[in-house]
């Protein structure tokens, strides 16, 4: 069902571009550009890439074309829910201030054709998902991709976008939300092994609306996700929750940034991620800048990793900006670490097996996450795949 939101495209951009937001600039904030030409190729000396195995990215960074189709795009839009194809030149993109920050985004941006806008209207509460699923078909040719994401004003909704198949995959998204709006929206990274996928998203965030946004990595080869958010007026709240498992020469990278550009406003960030075989990389940068004029405002960010195996790396690099003092708390905290050793010994002592212990430990570990995304169906998917990954690799974790 096709439905546009009460307030116009041209409303949308003239509230973006009212904010005039200052750019950032430091080794952790390059400058965005629209001009290909501005943005080098990376050589991983770069704070942005420096953990990033480029020679991976078959060419994502560098000039490989963009101009593969051997993928399909299914969607089950909720009732009430638009979600349709645009030419780019006559999308909305952009809408939600979004300037690229790096090569891979810029060159998306460039090669996009459409942009697959999803529309939820003003003040409706959407029961049901609307869930996209992109297929990748093979690795022939790479491909790039652009999704927009708009909550009307005091809407209430959940998107899930779903990944599988095989591809190499550069996208950008964009998430807006009107003032009052509350939206959830999903990522699940379930490629193939071989895949490789660099995704940036960027979400603006209205008065005294909210946004929880998870992200889900559990396939591919190599995996960058960027994810930032910003604020358009006062009371905005931001919740960023991960979950991932990185496996036998898996890369999983997730760069989080929430600018605090308004006063009174939230944001909370928890990744949790488990890495089990040789070579399996993590990495996870989170990253919040309280902006001077953002008084009273509110945040924290946490990273917890499990290393189950020997031969698997966790990398996690908090960052915590602040322009003023005058703030209502600010906090972050990331650990590493094997198998608790305390629990392993509780849950032994009381006639568990201590492969079936070692499974519990790292159910416990992920429940906390897994309960908060708030769709039942996803929840239950990700408890098998998790089982899947431990049930394969059990032998590893002795």
């Amino acid at each position: 069902m096709t439905t546009s939101l009460d307030t116009s495209k041209t409303a949308i951009q003239d509230l973006s571009k009212a904010l005039e937001l200052s750019p950032v600039e430091s080794h952790l904030h390059p400058v965005g550009s629209f001009d290909l030409a501005d943005h080098d190729v990376p050589t991983g000396m770069e704070e942005i890439w420096r953990f990033t195995p480029l020679k991976r990215l078959r060419g994502l960074h560098q000039d490989t074309p963009l101009d593969g189709e051997d993928f399909k795009v299914e969607v089950d839009a909720a009732e009430g829910v638009s979600a349709v194809s645009v030419p780019a030149a006559d999308s909305a993109r952009g809408v939600s201030g979004y300037v690229p920050v790096d090569r891979v985004s810029a060159r998306a941006w460039d090669a996009t054709k459409s942009v697959f806008e999803v529309t939820i209207p003003a003040n409706t509460e959407i029961a049901d998902p609307t869930t996209i699923r992109l297929h990748g078909g093979g690795l022939e040719k790479a491909a790039a991709g652009h999704l927009l994401v708009r909550a009307g004003a005091f809407s209430k909704a959940v998107v899930v976008v779903d990944y599988d198949g095989s591809a190499t995959w550069a996208e950008n998204i964009e998430v807006v939300l009107e003032d009052g709006a509350q939206l959830t929206f999903v990522t699940v990274q379930d490629w193939n092994d071989d895949s490789v996928h660099v995704v940036t998203q960027h979400a603006r965030v209205g008065r005294d609306a909210s946004l929880r946004h998870i992200a889900v990595s559990l396939g591919g080869d190599v995996v960058r996700a960027s994810t930032s958010a910003d604020y358009i007026g006062t009371g905005g709240s931001v919740e960023m929750l991960g979950v991932y498992f990185a496996d036998e020469g898996q890369h999983i990278e997730h760069r989080l940034f929430v600018d605090h550009t308004a006063p009174r406003t939230k944001s909370n960030v928890e990744y949790k991620g488990a890495l089990q075989g040789k070579d399996a990389h993590t990495v996870w940068i989170g990253n919040v800048l309280i902006r001077k004029e953002a008084e009273g405002i509110l945040t924290y960010e946490s990273n917890d990793n499990l290393v189950l195996t020997d031969g698997a790396k966790a990398d996690s690099v908090p960052n915590l900006e602040i322009e003023t003092g005058d703030i209502e708390g600010a906090g972050h905290a990331s650990t590493t670490g094997r198998f608790d050793d305390e629990h392993l010994f509780y849950l032994q002592s009381r006639g568990i097996q201590e492969e079936e212990a070692r499974r519990l430990v790292v159910h416990g570990f992920f429940n906390d996450i897994i309960r908060r995304i708030g769709v039942p169906s996803l929840q239950e998917r990700l408890v098998a795949s998790i089982e899947e990954e431990l049930a394969a690799h059990v032998g590893r974790l002795a």
